[in-house]
């Protein structure tokens, strides 16, 4: 591999691992101090509902995001949105290590902490689609969707960082976490931005992005050229991550506080569960995107979207065991495996379904929307359902079926990409013409 390209992958793996750091730690503080911090006068359920519906309020603000920073992205290149979407992340998870708590100031606590889940989204909402985008204009052909895991991977990376400080800081200070040792990861996220800024400062601008300007093809509007030329792939952006969004906060959100707060497993223990599902996440990324390299993006985004769907209801049936190492087995299976597999396809299948002049638009505002539809009421949604069905976890066990469903329809749906030519625009309808041309073209 060549020094360039280690470094694209290494910059965009690295970043949106710090940046996921900082959007999965305001979820992990949802599921477990939130509710106690900001939502005090509440019950327990209504207060884990209010946490939830604050972390949701930064999904409202994504899709915005994407179309901003989409819209830059286009016009003015990947690399300077990147930096200024991680620097909008991480200052806002550092303001939220500084916030005073309702016993403070009483409803302003709650205000400011929703002013600043606005300013995550807002960055989020195009953060892991530029880097995926960095990463896949830089990679061989063949290799693309290898090279898109790094971003991938640095979604589980961050939220094992994010998991791992709450788990190092609820074992070291388990009395003072309610007080004051819940704010040292949010304020260790000061020091990953600055990393974060260091290594993409370094990165070059994209071979795709910099062809595109020099011929003087950059859309004035190119997320309007994304929706005139692209709606069909649009739609499955949206779609296709129902199952794969809906299981990251269906898992890592709402698992967490199922076992902690319904069953009563100790605090501790729901967190290294997530680890150990985390740790196995990183390896099943890289070997679902070798596959997908190998034999097409649909038979293994598909696959996984339908594992998931059948572990569903064991899935909740390994918690309710009670046992430690069944609820290990759980998270390991249902979010290590069908979760990532979905995750580790998805990258390389979404940035090959538009051109590069509308690629950033494109990916990041139809993935924000999917979110925000599929996501976003993952966690609110589940706890409601526990609560109607007193308490069992059968209705949200059909949530996930259905969720992965959608995603196994659509993906069954939509074109092969795999060998598709990145640097060409393929408008919805032209794939067959498309892939005929990328064959000659290998033949001579």
């Amino acid at each position: 591999m060549k020094p360039s390209l280690r470094g694209v992958l290494f910059a965009s793996s690295i970043g949106s691992a710090l940046e996921w750091y900082d959007f999965y730690l305001y979820s992990i503080a949802s599921a477990i101090v939130f509710n106690h911090l900001f939502f005090p006068s509440l019950s327990p359920v209504l207060g884990t509902i209010a946490s939830f519906a604050t972390m949701g309020v930064g999904f409202i603000a994504r899709p915005f995001g994407g179309v901003i920073f989409g819209h830059l992205g286009d016009r003015l290149g990947r690399k300077p949105v990147l930096i200024a979407t991680l620097i909008l992340v991480g200052g806002g998870t550092t303001l939220i290590g500084l916030l005073p708590t309702y016993s403070q100031i009483g409803m302003w606590a709650p205000l400011m902490l929703l002013i600043l889940r606005l300013a995550q989204g807002l960055g989020t909402g195009a953060e892991y689609g530029g880097s995926i985008i960095m990463a896949v204009e830089y990679a061989p052909a063949r290799r693309r969707g290898l090279f898109a895991s790094g971003p991938a991977m640095g979604v589980s990376i961050g939220n094992l960082l994010a998991f791992g400080s709450f788990a190092l800081v609820s074992f070291l200070w388990k009395q003072e976490l309610l007080q004051w040792a819940w704010r040292i990861p949010f304020l260790l996220s000061f020091l990953v931005v600055l990393l974060g800024i260091y290594v993409r400062r370094r990165v070059a601008e994209t071979p795709a992005f910099e062809s595109i300007s020099k011929k003087g093809e950059i859309r004035r509007l190119p997320l309007l050229a994304a929706f005139r030329e692209n709606k069909r792939s649009l739609l499955i952006v949206i779609f296709a991550q129902m199952g794969q969004n809906g299981m990251a906060y269906m898992f890592n959100v709402f698992g967490l506080s199922y076992v902690a707060n319904q069953l009563r497993v100790p605090r501790n223990d729901a967190l290294l569960a997530l680890l150990c599902a985390t740790i196995i996440q990183i390896f099943t990324i890289v070997g679902v995107s070798v596959l997908s390299d190998r034999i097409g993006r649909r038979p293994v985004y598909i696959g996984a979207a339908l594992f998931t769907a059948l572990m569903a209801f064991p899935f909740f049936w390994l918690l309710g065991s009670g046992h430690l190492i069944l609820i290990y087995l759980g998270f390991a299976l249902a979010s290590g495996i069908g979760y990532a597999g979905m995750l580790g396809t998805q990258p390389a299948f979404f940035v090959e379904l538009f051109g590069p002049a509308t690629r950033f638009s494109g990916f990041a505002v139809a993935r924000e929307i999917g979110t925000l539809i599929g996501g976003a009421p993952v966690p609110a949604v589940s706890v409601m359902l526990v609560a109607w069905m007193g308490g069992q976890p059968w209705a949200v066990a059909w949530y996930i079926v259905v969720l992965c469903l959608i995603t196994a329809v659509t993906i069954f749906l939509s074109p092969e990409t795999y060998r598709r030519e990145l640097g060409v625009s393929v408008p919805d309808g032209d794939d067959r013409s498309a892939q005929l041309s990328s064959t000659l073209r290998e033949a001579r």
